[in-house]
């Protein structure tokens, strides 16, 4: 049996950073290091954050007053902000920059007077950090049908920002949908679908063609895991999302020649490490890694990680 290893896969240039942020306030202030919210949507590197000593709350009113708190690569509204600064807190911002581009366009369409669609799903957290930074004028589809009951005071203004893990094709849709109906609709300068999204999401779709099974491996809860698995799964029925090599059932095997193997932007590649170790484990195979496209993008750190004992309090 063949196993085809997707690349690239894995982590992003965002999630890195994000957890080179965490690695720089636990090495400098050592536990507890409070984070806002999920830092990545990953149980496995969440679960060995708090075996690290990172301590994750849903609310900055769980914080110490004056304590050091982190932003997730997911990115928050004015009201963390604001909060932080009442509380005196010490601001670790680990939001992707790819999602502060959405924030600083809803800004700015908003500023203009426009009525902003947000491609997304509404209970996200990326979503839900950027509407806040416009909650007047942000309303939010993830459907045709959404897109077709949205209204706008003045049709001739209106614009459109996305959620930056959709499908490619799905978020096309949808696009499509919003020009038929505000045929002068304005989009953001260059689109919001990150890098990492849509080079996996190219990969998977290149490859899936010769594979009878697909494994990608991700959290339930991650956006753009479950995006791959859904684009695989239009054309390999035998597709799963797990989350690990344990999830691995013997029944997904039978009459399988190439496996093909991939990863969301917010796993560790130690999980895929293991998925293969596991199906060495059933079956003899060759493993063979074909990268569709390189990907060599980094992020720097923000300034306050770069020397995270001059950290004050947000004002």
């Amino acid at each position: 049996m063949r196993v085809i290893l997707a690349k690239p896969r894995s982590f992003c240039a965002g999630v890195e950073r994000a957890l080179r942020c965490v690695d720089r306030a636990l090495d400098l202030y050592g536990p507890p290091v409070y984070i806002l919210k999920d830092v990545v949507h990953n149980a496995f590197v969440i679960q060995d954050l708090r075996d690290r000593g990172a301590v994750f709350v849903r609310d900055l009113r769980d914080v110490p007053l004056g304590a050091h708190v982190l932003f997730s690569a997911h990115g928050v509204g004015p009201e963390s902000w604001d909060l932080a600064r009442e509380r005196g807190l010490r601001v670790v911002d680990a939001t992707c920059p790819l999602v502060e581009k959405v924030h600083r366009e809803a800004r700015e369409f908003a500023q203009a007077g426009y009525t902003i669609i947000l491609v997304g799903e509404k209970n996200h957290d990326e979503v839900v950090g950027t509407r806040a930074w416009a909650p007047d004028s942000i309303q939010i589809v993830f459907s045709v049908a959404e897109v077709e009951a949205v209204s706008a005071q003045d049709p001739s203004k209106v614009a459109y920002l996305t959620q930056t893990t959709l499908s490619i094709e799905d978020c096309e849709t949808l696009i499509a949908a919003l020009k038929r109906r505000f045929p002068s609709i304005q989009g953001p300068p260059s689109n919001d679908i990150c890098y990492a999204t849509r080079n996996r999401q190219r990969a998977v779709n290149e490859l899936a063609k010769g594979a009878d099974l697909v494994l990608i491996v991700g959290d339930p809860t991650s956006a753009n895991s479950k995006r791959l698995a859904a684009i695989s799964l239009r054309k390999v029925s035998n597709t799963h999302l797990i989350s690990s090599g344990e999830m691995i059932e013997d029944a997904w095997f039978d009459g399988v020649e190439t496996v093909l193997i991939s990863s969301g932007a917010s796993v560790p590649e130690h999980l895929v490490d293991g998925v293969v170790k596991r199906i060495r484990q059933m079956i003899p195979c060759e493993v063979e890694e074909r990268e569709v496209l390189r990907e060599n993008v980094h992020f720097s750190l923000p300034t306050v990680c770069r020397d995270l004992t001059n950290c004050d309090a947000v004002e």
